[in-house]
């Protein structure tokens, strides 16, 4: 089959609605006939059932998802001309990132926020990392790492592919060209240090989409309160917390390779990681201990996996936030703050912030709410796709 070989599909009448809308994401059940198209990467023409003309998409499973509708313009031709101009006008919202001597690790590229969804493009100190998410759109790799190569002149480029099954990474070596990147890679984040490890796995060291929170925990919340991070992964907010003025932190995550990853962050950033506490235990273990031994904390982090399995327990935001942040009231001070945040996509604040009431009025407990962030600037999206801006973090006050 040619790249560019284009099959008809027709939308049912019930979804015609949700595609006028301009939502870019094509729902299986959507369509009439789905099984009929077999390979991912298939261009698609998208019909109502009157033949009005919808849009062209793709065929890539990604999560709920069939595909990603790409442009309105039935003549679209994906070629390296395409990618070039919707990279090129990714980059262009991003020019204040790319001046900027404080942070050099940022987003470049947000999938279906700029155009395409399936893909991102992640930028670190002049090395550019691509995530797939679908194999549909992997088939244009070759054209989107050219447009990279041509018009960013990158150090080097990187690969994740996360289209296994259920989204999860595909092992592989990561490395696709340019100069290989050093171990760690050392970038800034409003001035402050991180670690990166580009071709080691799923995770490179930092999640970029919690900049601001970061941000606002160093200068706001931090100086002279005793700080838990849960779910701490490489420490990060426990980093910017101790160089806010936090009398101390403790970084929890039931990973083992939590506790050197954390470590590694203290050191370059000139803080010893014995004046710190980092505990490789499971968090709610933690809970347990910390209520048995009557410990109280004033800023809490509070920033779980969407899921997470373990030998004892599993664990889902959509299920389980609630009583998680049950526990962590119960450990927090009073005026102490509670960060909590989720990336899980399936509700928006509002639900979140529901969930939040639910915990504090089942435990009699008064709280405010002092501040929320979602995205940063640079993950962009798009404004006909809420789903889009998954990140949720809402700042609580425990008043009582």
């Amino acid at each position: 089959m040619s790249k560019q070989e284009t099959f008809p599909i027709t939308i049912k009448n019930k979804y015609l609605k949700t595609y006028k809308q301009n939502n870019p994401l094509i729902y299986r059940e959507a369509l009439k006939e789905p099984g009929k198209i077999k390979t991912e990467g298939s261009l698609l023409d998208l019909y109502s059932e009157n033949d009005q003309y919808m849009g062209k998409g793709y065929y890539g499973k990604q999560n709920k998802g069939f595909g990603w509708v790409i442009s309105k313009n039935k003549n679209c031709v994906l070629n390296e001309s395409f990618f070039r101009a919707i990279i090129g006008a990714a980059v262009k919202r991003r020019s204040s990132f790319y001046i900027s001597q404080e942070t050099t690790a940022f987003r470049v590229f947000n999938g279906e926020g700029d155009g395409f969804g399936g893909f991102t493009i992640d930028y670190f100190d002049g090395f550019y990392l691509i995530t797939w998410y679908n194999k549909g759109v992997y088939i244009w790799k070759d054209m989107i790492v050219a447009c990279l190569e041509e018009d960013l002149e990158p150090k080097g480029i990187y690969e994740k592919k996360r289209f296994n099954k259920d989204g999860k990474y595909v092992d592989a070596n990561d490395f696709v060209q340019g100069q290989k990147a050093p171990e760690p890679l050392i970038v800034l984040e409003n001035k402050v240090k991180f670690a990166i490890y580009l071709d080691d796995g799923p995770m490179v060291g930092v999640f970029l989409d919690q900049r601001e929170v970061r941000k606002t925990i160093r200068e706001v919340y931090a100086q002279g309160r005793s700080v838990l991070n849960t779910f701490s992964y490489t420490g990060a907010f426990s980093v910017f917390a101790a160089l806010g003025g936090a009398i101390k932190t403790t970084s929890v995550d039931l990973a083992n390779r939590s506790r050197p990853k954390t470590e590694e962050h203290f050191q370059i950033n000139g803080i010893d990681p014995e004046s710190q506490d980092i505990i490789v235990e499971d968090v709610f273990n933690y809970f347990k201990y910390a209520v048995r031994k009557a410990l109280c904390f004033d800023l809490v982090i509070l920033d779980p996996p969407s899921f997470a399995r373990s030998k004892k327990r599993t664990f889902s935001v959509a299920k389980d936030y609630v009583d998680l942040l049950k526990d962590v009231i119960q450990i927090t001070s009073k005026g102490g703050v509670i960060v909590a945040s989720t990336n899980y996509s399936n509700f928006d604040m509002k639900k979140f912030k529901t969930f939040i009431d639910i915990a504090f009025k089942e435990l009699s407990e008064d709280y405010r709410v002092r501040e929320t962030f979602s995205l940063p600037e640079d993950f962009h999206i798009s404004p006909d796709f809420p789903e889009g801006d998954y990140l949720k973090v809402v700042f609580i006050e425990k008043l009582s």
